[in-house]
């Protein structure tokens, strides 16, 4: 197929892009290289600069294309609280100028990127897709936003439409020839931070709360290998089907702590990596934890690389390719 992927030179629609191509698809990236670097497009990707909503129109207009996988979007939520337009219009609104270009353009598939922070703070753990959706910050609000939309556009146009809710991805895109991983500007993530302590960028790594109701007291999170997130994408364009939205969950469906990812790093790396205990953050859920069995009924979605030394590892590997 020949497949349209916004957001290509970011992290995860660069690996997402690199196992398209694998499989023998003719991939599109776009992006405008914001967040985005031009050495993440895979080799094999033919790269179109350019702004989401003002370039999609164009890209598709060259015909032939037979799927969109949208990853494009800012990420960033304490930024979204700070500056809630740029999430409105970067996300919500650039989201709908690709919808509009996809229905002109008669393209029947579209796989998004969307996220666990449409829940919210959770009522149960693991977290199916029927659970509320309350998110708690603007990111989590506009992701949640683009869904509707899909939804309506699936049911008016025909489109064959999927939307896959991450929860913590991790890991890195590790083969004999390529390394793909995160490097944002701004960092967020737990483990690439606690890498940075091991590679002597940073001084320590903090830990917000000790107190929580979890086995050592610190937060559990479900992480999951950015490898085995590409494949569900795969699996969602195979299985994609005419006037449909399908809402998937994917993780891994059991969590870790905390204390045990900075461990499995101080493992990994060989490096003390100090650990500073904070006060706890505001909002901050004690647990979560995705509910993936719905993935693994309808699409045949199963991650393989759940183990964490083994996404310590990639991501290590990655960050010591830089």
């Amino acid at each position: 197929m020949k497949l349209l992927v916004t957001g290509g030179a970011g992290y995860v629609g660069s690996v997402c892009a690199a196992h398209l191509i694998e499989a023998g698809h003719e991939v599109v990236v776009l992006d405008d290289l914001s967040t985005g670097h031009r050495d993440a497009v895979p080799a094999g990707a033919t790269f179109v600069e350019g702004e989401l909503g003002a370039a999609a129109g164009e890209v598709l207009g060259a015909g032939g294309f037979e799927g969109v996988l949208h990853f494009a979007a800012r990420s960033l939520v304490g930024e979204s609280v700070q500056r809630p337009e740029l999430y409105w219009d970067g996300n919500v609104v650039a989201s709908f100028r690709l919808l509009e270009a996809v229905r002109a353009h008669g393209v029947p598939r579209l796989v998004f990127s969307s996220t666990a922070a449409t829940y919210g703070e959770p009522e149960q753990v693991p977290i199916p897709e029927t659970a509320p959706t309350r998110p708690t910050n603007p990111y989590g609000a506009s992701k949640l936003a683009i869904d509707h939309m899909i939804t309506s556009y699936a049911t008016a146009h025909g489109l064959a439409a999927t939307s896959l809710r991450y929860f913590n991805v991790a890991g890195a895109h590790v083969t004999g020839t390529e390394r793909l991983g995160e490097r944002h500007a701004v960092e967020t993530h737990l483990i690439p931070l606690v890498l940075q302590v091991a590679a002597g960028t940073r001084e320590s790594i903090s830990i917000y709360g000790e107190d929580w109701p979890t086995p050592d007291g610190t937060c559990v999170r479900d992480y999951i290998h950015v490898d085995d997130l590409a494949d569900a994408h795969l699996l969602a364009l195979t299985h994609a089907t005419g006037s449909r939205h399908d809402v998937y969950n994917l993780g891994s469906g059991h969590g870790f702590s905390v204390r045990e990812v900075v461990e499995a790093c101080r493992t990994v790396t060989g490096h003390p990596i100090p650990a500073v205990v904070a006060p706890r953050r505001a909002g901050d859920p004690a647990v979560l934890v995705a509910s993936s069995e719905l993935a693994a009924e309808r699409l045949g979605w199963k991650p393989s690389r759940t183990e964490l030394e083994r996404i310590v590892s990639d991501a290590w590997e990655f960050a010591r390719s830089r």
